[in-house]
């Protein structure tokens, strides 16, 4: 049975700002600025949150079905690292103000940046069973960057986004090999957001653990995928992507690790396969559950697709889980995806100022998890919010009324 990703679609955001102002800005060190490979982050404001993204994400997608085949959406999941509460799932805001039927199972899932890659495959296995005939599964990978850890080089790369994605037995955006999959995972604390105002860890260790868990997912995937070569099998490469250097690096270990390629030969294939799928990234910065899938958007996006293309996609999440998986796009991927004008909206995103964007982490602290009763000040960003939100549409939150998140169309 076909199944796998039939629409797809990434919000990131009303503002950006330059990483080179941030650096700029907190006096950081521009001999580490290359390394990162990052142009702009995508900023959130006080009226955004987890739920906000989702539907602004998903809108697009429902809007654009029948109402016949909006009805066949039986699942709903939300994976995130940025949850609202304790008990209540995200999904819930999100099923409701996407005006979805009721006979319809809603559901949050966390392991940090894998999420959306658990969500994906757990809709997958839903619609493959055959449980249900005819029905889609909508997956939505949704995160909002803690208070950012100034005057650290993870702050230039801390974003806000989300990817929606409607999973059914016609996969135009990529057909999933489906049952080819590897998997690595073990406890580990590298990355972690103890404290509603924390995202903390050990970088170093970050870092070793994703090259641990590359390595030993791909080596699972060979051990159940019968005659795989690293070059020959995959036409392009998606990683998760907390920021383009990381996975620049990842990609020189592995292709030295399976085909001793060096120098030149290294950068020639990275430069095909995988660098494609940081365009966006670098637009917008590290989205957490949904990294991975903005990287997949982004190589659709710009790559030259003239047939059936095999892409190896490599999912992690800190603590941590991993999954090394492939699936298949089409030219057709790319005429999908193009209706969805990602590039568009990354452009329309208004430009802070280092003290706009100092402005903005300091009024987003007061938004944190646990709020019970606060109303947006909307004259406390009016610039973004006129320029980016005003007579668009979009979900943005108004208040939280007794613990109750209340939001509005824009």
């Amino acid at each position: 049975m076909r199944v796998g990703i039939e629409s797809i679609n990434f919000y990131g955001g009303p503002a950006v700002i330059p990483a080179r102002t941030i650096f700029e800005g907190r006096g950081l060190d521009f001999s580490r600025f290359d390394n990162l490979m990052m142009d702009r982050k995508s900023v959130g404001v006080p009226c955004e949150d987890a739920v906000t993204g989702g539907v602004n994400a998903a809108k697009p997608i429902i809007d654009a079905l029948s109402e016949e085949d909006k009805s066949r959406i039986s699942l709903v999941i939300t994976a995130s690292e940025s949850g609202l509460d304790f008990g209540k799932s995200l999904s819930t805001y999100i099923h409701d103000y996407l005006g979805l039927s009721r006979h319809c199972r809603l559901f949050e899932l966390k392991q940090a940046c894998y999420g959306g890659t658990a969500g994906l495959h757990m809709a997958a296995c839903y619609i493959a069973s055959g449980a249900s005939p005819g029905a889609k599964a909508l997956v939505i990978a949704t995160d909002v960057a803690r208070a950012a850890a100034k005057s650290t080089y993870g702050e230039p790369t801390q974003a806000v986004g989300a990817v929606a994605m409607l999973i059914s037995a016609n996969p135009e955006i990529l057909e999933l090999d489906f049952g080819a999959t590897g998997h690595y995972s073990y406890e580990v604390m590298d990355t972690c957001r103890p404290l509603p105002e924390i995202e903390t860890g050990n970088p170093d260790l970050s870092l070793l653990s994703y090259l641990d868990c590359l390595e030993n997912a791909y080596k699972d995937y060979k051990d159940k995928v019968e005659g795989v070569h690293f070059q020959e099998t995959f036409d392009f490469l998606a990683f998760h992507t907390p920021f383009g250097g990381m996975v620049k690096g990842a990609h020189r270990k592995l292709i030295h690790e399976e085909l001793r390629l060096r120098g030149a030969a290294v950068q020639q294939d990275f430069d095909q396969r995988v660098a494609p799928s940081l365009t966006y990234g670098m637009q917008v910065g590290n989205v957490y559950s949904a990294a991975l899938y903005l990287s997949l958007c982004s190589l659709i996006d710009h790559v030259r697709i003239t047939d059936h293309s095999r892409v190896g996609l490599f999912s992690y999440g800190s603590g941590c889980s991993s999954e090394f998986y492939s699936g298949v796009i089409t030219p057709e991927s790319a005429r999908k995806l193009s209706a969805m004008n990602l590039q568009g909206q990354l452009d329309s995103r208004y430009e802070l100022t280092f003290q706009e964007y100092d402005d903005i982490l300091d009024q987003n602290v007061e938004w944190l998890f646990g709020m019970r009763d606060k109303k947006v000040n909307f004259s406390r960003f009016s610039r973004i919010y006129d320029h980016f939100f005003r007579g668009k549409g979009y979900l943005v939150l108004t208040e939280v009324d007794d613990f109750h998140r209340k939001y509005a169309w824009s």
